[in-house]
């Protein structure tokens, strides 16, 4: 909307509410067509989560160490354990099996086959669980070793049995002493007694 001035030029004329409205349409088209595109991956996401229903269901109850949960955000991602998801690509058709690690995040696999990503999958769980009982029986394996290996605990009339079987050797060993000083003693006795004869 413009108005003509004195100097006859056109000049423009602002509108402030227009300009409101005009953002508020275009942020209200651009959330929709995020919500559209979260909505769309998240609709993947459970689509591969039913396929490996019965694999999250085999897994033993004890074991905690995983999570099969479809979390919340932008991406929205399938958790399978505390480093491990899978998320949606860039096109929103590609499946990233994504494990975070201490030289940074590796890509397992990337693919448009959601058969293949629940194989994958599969083959991953089976993989933690085994490293699990390996775990598990390697320290089962160095108690057993360590418990092997250290002396058997004695009970008291053990200990007392011992004590008293070994004071008699520590009676012969004082009386090895005593005679072997009372035979130094008498050679010296003599020596001197020797020593006088021959002087005298």
């Amino acid at each position: 909307m413009s108005e003509p001035t004195d100097n006859g030029k056109a000049e423009k004329v602002h509108n402030l509410t227009d300009a409101i409205r005009r953002v508020r349409t275009a942020e209200a088209e651009r959330s929709d067509v995020v919500v559209e595109m979260r909505d769309a991956e998240r609709a993947r996401l459970e689509l591969l989560a039913d396929e490996l229903k019965e694999v999250f269901a085999d897994v033993p109850a004890d074991n905690e160490s995983f999570l099969f949960t479809i979390a919340e955000g932008l991406p929205p991602r399938l958790w399978i354990d505390m480093t491990a998801f899978v998320a949606m690509g860039r096109d929103r058709r590609t499946y990233r099996f994504l494990k975070d690690t201490r030289l940074g995040r590796t890509v397992i696999l990337e693919t448009h086959d959601i058969v293949a990503m629940a194989d994958c999958v599969t083959n991953y769980v089976a993989e933690r669980i085994i490293e699990r009982e390996r775990a598990i029986e390697g320290d089962w394996l160095v108690k057993r070793v360590m418990r092997e290996a250290a002396p058997p605990k004695k009970s008291a009339r053990q200990i007392i049995a011992a004590a008293t079987t070994t004071l008699p050797g520590k009676r012969n060993l004082g009386w090895v002493v005593a005679a072997f000083l009372g035979g130094i003693l008498i050679g010296l006795v003599a020596l001197l007694a020797w020593a006088w004869v021959r002087v005298g």
